[in-house]
């Protein structure tokens, strides 16, 4: 379970699991950039998060966290159909549609009290209940269809916001088209039995037409750019497969990328899949093929580094994970696992190193399994900090009784002029 933590590390909060890997985020990001700047997003105010759900979703808050669902993410084909669905949901932060939904509902919950008011006031002039029974009964269904058509409208402008996005930001808007194509496929037979007007989303056969007319209109001679296409199609080829050698079954696994299926993407995903299973041999060899194919990509040496470290070759372990980091910007989770093998070597100098990667991952990007590692290297040389660490993983955790228990523990080993007291402090109260 240590092991699974390092290499795809799922958090879990509030009630949601979310998913931490350098790869899949770095990507999403570059992806998500070009349509945040069509919508004067600040690249550096927008943040990416990786719920682990199966359902086909995303959405965005306040314009600058986006939410992305891991079934929508192994189940779009391509990036451009990916990025159309993001420059939806900016199309609902453009639109202002949360804010007006919100003022509808009042509008909405007051016109209710009035006709209830009205069907009340009829029981009582007749003085027969059943004269404003049929009053009562209706007042909620108005309110209903009306909130019903608002969104269906809110859904129709938030595509036509998300085509202009596409364009503005120099994509290709056909995106959308693949997605609702896609969509249709899976829903067209459901929708076929479905009152359009009784649903909250326009039916995705209309949809597509809106979409297809929109893009129609177009300039003729706008081109996207057809070669940031193909690199980014090949690496989120690879995102999915990675993600579906992680989080699915190995029959589906094998279902998706058998064996007949020699591409970088089928060889990820089962060699993902075999080291989960405990076939390390032929993981191993999977991933030797591919960094033989590409000794540039720094995840194919992370993922060397997880299956060494499952076989309890830390030097080679260590080796992988140092070339990983040697070839990418920044990668926290690669500097994590790094740190955690590190602990467990524990040559001279090994948990020096371990505490500054772990200290330069979280200020990259918090995480409760970094801290835990944290935690694990101050161990009996500093026992202070090793609680003030675990008080923070289980903080992030959302277990506040454990997160303060640490903290007091750690107040006691702790100097008050140190910043970690000053933070056990924040956490206690």
């Amino acid at each position: 379970m240590i092991f699974l933590l390092v290499a795809l590390c799922v958090n879990f909060a509030h009630g949601a699991s979310f998913v931490n890997d350098t790869e899949t985020e770095n990507l999403l990001t570059e992806l998500v950039a070009p349509i945040a700047r069509a919508a004067d997003v600040p690249d550096n105010r927008f943040k990416i998060h990786i719920i682990n759900d199966d359902d086909f979703n995303a959405f965005v808050m306040g314009g600058e966290d986006i939410y992305i669902y891991t079934g929508l993410l192994t189940q779009i084909r391509t990036p451009d159909a990916f990025q159309a669905v993001i420059a939806h949901e900016m199309g609902h932060t453009l639109g202002g549609h949360m804010a007006q939904m919100s003022a509808r509902m009042d509008a909405e919950l007051r016109r209710t009290m009035l006709i209830q008011a009205l069907g009340v006031g009829l029981m009582v002039a007749g003085g027969n209940p059943s004269l404003g029974a049929g009053v009562l009964a209706g007042s909620s269904g108005v309110a209903q269809q009306s909130m019903l058509a608002f969104s269906r409208d809110e859904e129709r402008i938030a595509d036509n916001l998300g085509v202009d996005l596409m364009v503005r930001a120099g994509l290709n808007p056909n995106g959308f088209i693949t997605v609702f194509e896609q969509m249709r496929d899976l829903t067209g037979a459901a929708e076929s039995r479905v009152n359009p007007n009784r649903v909250n989303h326009p039916l995705t056969t209309e949809r597509l037409n809106n979409v297809r007319a929109r893009i129609a209109n177009i300039a003729p001679d706008y081109v996207a750019d057809a070669a940031q296409g193909e690199r980014w199609t090949r690496a989120y080829e690879l995102v999915r497969a990675k993600l579906v050698g992680y989080l699915d079954t190995p029959s589906r696994v094998r279902e998706l990328y058998p064996y007949s299926d020699k591409s970088d993407p089928a060889l990820y995903a089962r060699a993902i899949a075999n080291m989960r299973g405990g076939n390390l041999d032929g993981a191993l060899v999977g991933i030797r093929t591919l960094i033989a194919r590409n000794p540039k990509n720094p995840y194919f040496y992370e993922l060397l580094g997880d299956i060494e470290y499952q076989f309890g070759h830390y030097d080679d372990s260590i080796s992988a994970y140092e070339k990983s980091l040697s070839l990418s910007d920044e990668a926290p989770q690669i500097q994590t696992a790094l740190a955690l093998v590190l602990t467990e070597r524990k040559r001279p100098d090994d948990i020096y190193r371990a505490i500054e990667l772990c200290k330069r991952a979280l200020l990259h990007a918090p995480a409760p399994f970094t801290y835990w590692v944290l935690s694990r290297a101050y161990g009996d040389m500093d026992p202070g900090r090793a609680d003030w660490a675990m008080a923070e993983f289980y903080a992030a955790q959302g277990d506040t009784t454990r997160a303060k228990q640490y903290a007091t523990r750690a107040q006691k080993k702790l100097k008050k002029s140190t910043p970690e007291y000053i933070k056990t402090t924040d956490i206690l109260r």
